[in-house]
């Protein structure tokens, strides 16, 4: 009877290798099997948001259909709770986070990453009424301070030795940080330099609001993020990346976002 059960635990653990083996390819043929990528997004210019008729685009939008295109599958996309994208990951829920997702060792515990194509920071904003009072860090001692569940700029705040020490505000969103400030329900706003210089301009509601630029926290770059075991996946999207670097696609679509100071091209 021992003899039985140790030969079917060779046989358990010889299958696992098997199927560890294998897993790579699997992943890619259940994408390609499907026809189609699941995209886990949030909603927030310039990366995926609803124009003006409620048909979403934004430069990772218009990135991952033409990426998609050259593979031969369909992109879909599903807005996600940004706090929850490695479950919603792992459990098969979505096939990739595309959505201006910053590289972090962190991160890398749960996700593999693509070839890094944006460079970003994390930055912070405040009400023009306050330039004065909140020109320094050393400044914001003591104010209130929101940033979105689970993100970069929530990682900046933590490792701020002023800001940590502030009351804190969890958004659901980084266009919610943005309401926070406008709204004083909070005084200070810590989120993606990428997002935040796309909607503070004058034609906006946010013309009231300013990045204080002398302030720069935690420059990062963005990638896609896809399953750990997924290296066949992500093998053929950083192949198809260097493809729309060279056919000029991306400087194109950088250009048309306002992104072409920050696309990394090497």
């Amino acid at each position: 009877m021992k003899k039985v059960i140790i030969f079917a635990l060779i046989g358990v653990l010889a299958l696992g290798l098997l199927a560890g083996c294998s897993s790579d390819k699997e992943d890619w043929d259940y994408i390609k099997g499907k026809g189609k990528l699941i995209i886990g997004i949030t909603l927030y210019e310039p990366m995926n948001y609803n124009d003006e008729n409620g048909k979403l685009t934004g430069f990772d939008t218009e990135f991952a259909e033409a990426a998609c295109a050259k593979l031969g599958i369909k992109p879909e996309f599903q807005v996600i709770d940004w706090e929850q994208k490695e479950n919603e990951l792992k459990s098969k829920s979505i096939d990739c986070i595309w959505n201006g997702l910053t590289v972090t060792e962190e991160r890398r515990e749960n996700m593999a990453f693509s070839t890094s194509y944006i460079s970003n920071k994390q930055v912070v904003v405040i009400k023009k009424d306050n330039a004065e009072k909140y020109s320094t860090l050393e400044g914001m001692a003591g104010a209130t301070v929101t940033a979105e569940n689970g993100s970069a700029g929530q990682a900046a705040v933590e490792a701020n030795d002023v800001l940590s020490k502030n009351p804190f505000i969890a958004s659901a969103a980084q266009k919610d940080v943005l309401m926070e400030i406008k709204a004083g329900t909070s005084e200070i706003g810590v989120l993606d330099y990428v997002m935040a210089r796309s909607v503070i301009r004058d034609d906006t509601d946010y013309s009231d609001l300013m990045i204080v630029e002398s302030i720069e926290l935690a420059p990062e770059e963005y990638a896609i993020g896809f399953r750990l075991e997924d290296k066949e996946t992500l093998k053929k999207f950083n192949e198809v990346i260097d493809e729309l670097l060279a056919d000029g696609t991306l400087p194109a679509l950088a250009e048309k976002y306002g992104l072409d100071d920050v696309l990394v091209t090497k």
